[in-house]
């Protein structure tokens, strides 16, 4: 049963187990069998503390965890989730997004590619796979060799591991990017395989693509892969006080959108579901400045020939 949770998923609900037991030892209440009642007047203290709608409802699936469906399927639960929505409105994490050309231009300046270090070299090479393949850093992160094809028009990357949006009714990540004879300073094909010469001596016996560009060398993390990137956009011009890594998949999403793709191209090279509203709700944001296939428009965001 804990295995069908992610180890994120497992630490985000932590926080709220941790405070419904405090909960439960101030008011003698068996912490599985808590009554609805006492679950309102919990749920009320954590609002009144502070606590917004998205961590509240997140408190509620770890409630429902220990308690069963009555967490998610009570009236007065859901009433008042509805009035928490009304006096407390979830916002979006970004009202506008970035021009991705301005990043890939900033990129287009690290070439050839052989000729720069490793360093500008492995923030190049994962922040063109964020930009070209809109998948998040933990994909990434779980790239291998091995399920690396090289085809005649660009590459294909199968990702077989669990990720986060896993399930047995989806299909696993396979990213699918062109290749750019004119433009090969940010070409994710060309910037593939420069990384993978460059790297090829230092390796030992990972198989993961992305690796540390320090001694001793090894498999990135994806948090180090997310602090690359963040500063590649810091150095881009980016204003990274505002935009972190994951918003590489709202910028390079809505320059998509914008140069016309299709909300169904958008959708699977993004890895949601076909009846998935996510884009239309969260990453589809008009960019800061003005301004085929999903790599292709992103790409084509770049000014710089």
């Amino acid at each position: 049963m804990l295995n069908s949770l992610s180890n994120n998923t497992i630490k985000q609900y932590n926080c709220s187990f941790k405070l419904w037991w405090k909960f439960c030892g101030t008011y003698s209440i068996e912490p599985y069998e808590g009554s609805v009642p006492y679950i309102l007047k919990f749920l009320s203290e954590c609002f009144h503390k502070g606590m917004s709608y998205g961590s509240l409802n997140s408190t509620r699936s770890a409630l429902s965890i220990l308690m069963g469906s009555k967490i998610t399927s009570d009236d007065r639960l859901k009433r008042f989730f509805k009035g928490v929505f009304r006096l407390k409105p979830p916002n979006p994490k970004y009202n506008v997004t970035w021009d991705p050309g301005r990043v890939l231009d900033y990129l287009a300046s690290k070439y050839p590619n052989e000729s720069v270090s490793l360093v500008d070299l492995t923030k190049k090479l994962v922040t063109i796979l964020a930009l070209t393949s809109a998948h998040r850093v933990q994909t990434l992160s779980l790239i291998k060799i091995k399920n690396i094809i090289f085809l005649a028009d660009g590459v294909q990357i199968k990702v077989p591991d669990i990720i986060k949006t896993s399930s047995k009714s989806s299909l696993q990540p396979c990213l699918h990017l062109k290749s750019y004879s004119s433009k090969l300073e940010i070409c994710p094909v060309h910037t593939l395989k420069s990384y993978l010469i460059v790297t090829k001596n230092i390796r030992k016996e990972t198989d993961n693509l992305i690796i540390t560009y320090k001694k001793p060398y090894h498999s990135a993390s994806s948090q180090s892969i997310s602090r690359w990137i963040k500063m590649t956009l810091n150095e881009s011009g980016i204003d990274t006080s505002v935009f972190t890594a994951h918003s590489t998949r709202h910028a390079s999403t809505s320059a998509a959108s914008r140069a016309g793709l299709s909300i169904d191209l958008i959708r699977k090279t993004a890895g949601w579901s076909g009846t998935s509203s996510t884009f239309a709700r969260f990453y589809n944001r008009p960019v800061t400045e003005d301004p085929l296939t999903f790599s292709d428009v992103v790409c084509n965001t770049s000014k710089r020939h």
